[in-house]
């Protein structure tokens, strides 16, 4: 999907039909015949417009003499199987001195906001300051979806509490997988940030360099929280697979106790029943007898069951 966006005189973003000077062009998913039309109409290299469509594309900073590609890790949170599932993609900003195209292979909220007009002080033609924009709009998102997967990990170990299933230990596993990859995700592109602080384009403007700056520093923050979300999650996922282990030796502990209790009555029944003289046999209450013997002895081995908590 390509669109093309360009903030005017008044300072108004709005979407336009060609590519013209100043624009920026949105690549969602694009198709080959796009990426040709882009590399054709704003002269970037169709190498740097292709990368960023790998999705084991690693976050780093490329320069070939007026064009910069700059690939970044961006979270996402889709919705699976009735349950939140995060993860990263790459996102790709290539640029030169007319134009400023993004790529990535699906929508997300960060592109979404700036289409919205969600970000103030957006102008298609500040190239430098819309990469920083951009970061910091990545690094908020990576916050805000620790945060949420924090939450997640509570409400799913409070369940854990009474549960001897595995499905809320997998959906902890997942959660931890997702923290894994926000991680990776995060410390590469602190590397990719640092970089940036030498680009040339980025000391321009001591304004832009205290914008980075504070990228760099919700990044740290980004990968810090995932750190320690990660190792409570490992802890947390241990404790209760043995918190269900244990749960499931409880019941088939008091399996064990009935079977034993329910034998009595089988064992006492199956001698009286042989035939063969047996006590009481003549005796008109021997029933009854019978009955109490049993009645006597399962209460006897309960009793003893139950003081060794058995039950």
């Amino acid at each position: 999907m390509l669109k093309i966006y360009k903030t005017n005189v008044d300072g108004q973003t709005f979407e336009i039909d060609g590519i013209e000077n100043g624009c920026w062009v949105s690549l969602t998913n694009p198709n080959e015949t796009e990426l040709e039309y882009v590399s054709q109409k704003t002269g970037l290299l169709i190498e740097f417009l292709r990368a960023p469509l790998d999705e084991e594309e690693s976050s780093r900073i490329e320069i070939d003499g007026d064009q910069t590609s700059v690939i970044i890790d961006i979270p996402v949170m889709d919705v699976k199987d009735k349950s939140l599932q995060y993860y990263t993609i790459p996102l790709g900003i290539v640029l030169n001195d007319k134009f400023i195209v993004t790529i990535c292979l699906k929508e997300n909220k960060v592109i979404d906001d700036f289409v919205a007009k969600k970000v103030k002080s957006f102008y298609t033609f500040k190239k430098s300051r819309f990469i920083l924009q951009i970061l910091y709009k990545v690094a908020s998102y990576y916050l805000c979806y620790l945060k949420q997967i924090d939450k997640t990990s509570h409400i799913i170990e409070a369940r854990l509490h009474k549960s001897m299933k595995n499905k809320e230990l997998i959906q902890l596993l997942s959660l931890e997988k997702s923290l894994v990859y926000f991680s990776t995700s995060l410390k590469s592109n602190e590397i990719t940030l640092e970089k940036m602080l030498k680009l040339e384009m980025m000391q321009k403007y001591p304004e832009d360099q205290d914008v980075l700056e504070e990228v760099i520093i919700e990044n740290k923050q980004a990968i810090e929280m995932a750190n320690i979300y990660s190792n409570i999650l490992s802890g947390t996922m241990d404790a209760f697979a043995s918190i269900i282990s244990n749960n499931l030796n409880i019941v088939m502990k008091f399996l064990a106790s009935i079977t034993i209790v329910l034998s009595i009555p089988t064992m006492v029944s199956g001698l009286f029943g042989m035939n063969v003289p047996v006590p009481f046999g003549d005796n008109p209450f021997g029933f009854y007898l019978v009955l109490l013997i049993i009645a006597i002895m399962s209460g006897g081995v309960t009793y003893l069951l139950a003081k060794k908590d058995m039950f």
